[in-house]
């Protein structure tokens, strides 16, 4: 969440950045926001004046009682009417003042946080800046299959039974398929210990706090899972439970930097359009997903992102696909985000790019909003910078290893997963 002090004090930038995002009427929407701000502190400045005066008032009540002076009852009880039309003021001003902040807390929350300077400007996805592509062999067979194919031909993904049982978006892994899944889980976890990601198995239930803590409420309600009767969420991003396992704290800043890894599967609503960019383990509506989440000082968070995307490339070179890194633009961008790299992965099969990992720098906004803190010795806190990155989202990499690495009779497994799978090919 962006800080009002900065905003009255940023405003043209603030505008300019929000223009960049696409944010319609960004000039009108921060003047707007500046006047409820004057509104609010002024309410502030009335009602602690009302307040003092008071207090003031008060006092002299009491002294005057003390003194038990002839001729004071009439001032005393001059006093005591100041005191009850004060009383009623100060309530009321109570009342604006809370309606002033709740209107400011809600229109804050309606700002996207700002982009960092070397993002691309840029409108829609085509203006993403593709900065890193690898080079694989590519294998050429007489015939590329989808993997919604191969994985009804080697009876290792079933999507019908999965629909019958809950609905579409619901798969069930089965036999080797369901063992190549578990593999490529504990490699993502293995590779991040190793790393020094300390490992967290968190609930994959989230609360209201939790959620907008992240930056998933308001932003994303609608996109996710809800037991109503309980006031929760089913956890759309591992991230979410990870981030908040700091929320509301105050860190020794030698505990800095933060580093965990953790595995939920995860629920999203937005699986919908027909088509075959939604068909088979393209987009799902519960999905397993191993999540890096760093906890830094500013000065930091821009060199572990290079390292966080250094890690995530390194998975995908490990599994030998064919992949690329995009530098998303301003109006690409997800609402909470300061900076994000893409990953995404070739599908042979269907001829397409698919996404299978973002990694982000949040800078302060999710720290703000979570009123997460740091403290240096003898120093004010501070909020620090959070940071996250899939690795990996496993729907599309299993899609994308199922087509590139298909044969003509098998599908062959990676190296690196055979220790995990206990056999090298799918027959």
């Amino acid at each position: 969440m962006l800080e009002i002090k900065y905003i009255r004090e940023h405003k043209e930038e603030v505008i300019q950045s929000l223009q960049t995002r696409q944010v319609k009427d960004a000039a009108e929407l921060v003047e707007s926001f500046l006047s409820l701000d004057k509104q609010s502190r002024a309410a502030h400045t009335a009602l602690d004046t009302a307040s003092a005066e008071l207090h003031k008032i008060t006092k002299n009540i009491e002294q005057l009682l003390k003194q038990d002076a002839i001729g004071t009852h009439a001032e005393i009880e001059s006093l005591k009417l100041q005191t009850q039309k004060l009383k009623v003021a100060i309530k009321e001003l109570t009342g604006q003042r809370n309606q002033y902040d709740q209107e400011l807390q809600a229109a804050l929350c309606a700002l996207p946080n700002l982009s960092h300077p070397g993002v691309p400007v840029g409108a829609a996805p085509n203006h993403n800046e593709v900065v890193y592509q690898n080079e694989v062999p590519l294998y050429d067979l007489d015939q590329q299959r989808s993997h919604w194919d191969l994985a009804v031909s080697y009876d290792i993904i079933d999507f019908a039974s999965g629909s019958k049982i809950t609905g579409a978006g619901f798969p069930v892994y089965r036999g080797k398929g369901a063992k190549l899944q578990r593999a490529l889980i504990n490699f993502f976890l293995d590779e991040a210990e190793k790393a020094g990601y300390e490992e967290i198995q968190p609930p994959i239930l989230i609360n209201r706090d939790s959620a907008y803590g992240t930056g998933q409420l308001p932003d994303k309600e609608g996109q996710m899972y809800q037991l109503a009767d309980k006031g929760l969420y089913l956890a759309p991003t591992t991230e979410v439970p990870l981030t908040n396992l700091y929320r509301n704290q105050i860190l020794p800043a030698a505990e800095l930097p933060i580093k965990n890894v953790g595995y939920t599967p995860c629920f999203r609503k937005e699986a919908g359009s027909w088509g075959s960019h939604v068909r088979g383990l393209n987009r799902l509506h519960q999905f397993d997903k191993v999540e890096l989440v760093e906890i830094r000082r500013p000065e930091e968070s821009y060199r572990a992102l290079q390292l966080m995307r250094s890690h995530i490339e390194d998975l995908l070179e490990k599994l030998m696909l064919p992949y690329r890194v995009l530098k998303l633009c301003s109006g690409d961008l997800g609402f909470t985000a300061a900076f994000t790299y893409d990953f995404e992965v070739l599908s042979v099969g269907q001829g397409r790019w698919l996404e299978v990992s973002s990694t982000t720098n949040f800078e302060t906004y999710q720290a703000t909003r979570m009123r997460l803190r740091y403290r240096a010795p003898g120093k004010k806190t501070q909020w620090p910078h959070t940071l996250n990155g899939s690795a990996l989202a496993l729907p599309r990499i299993m899609a994308a290893l199922l087509e590139y690495n298909q044969r003509k009779n098998s599908i062959k497994v990676p190296h690196v997963l055979r220790p995990y799978t206990g056999f090298d090919r799918i027959h």
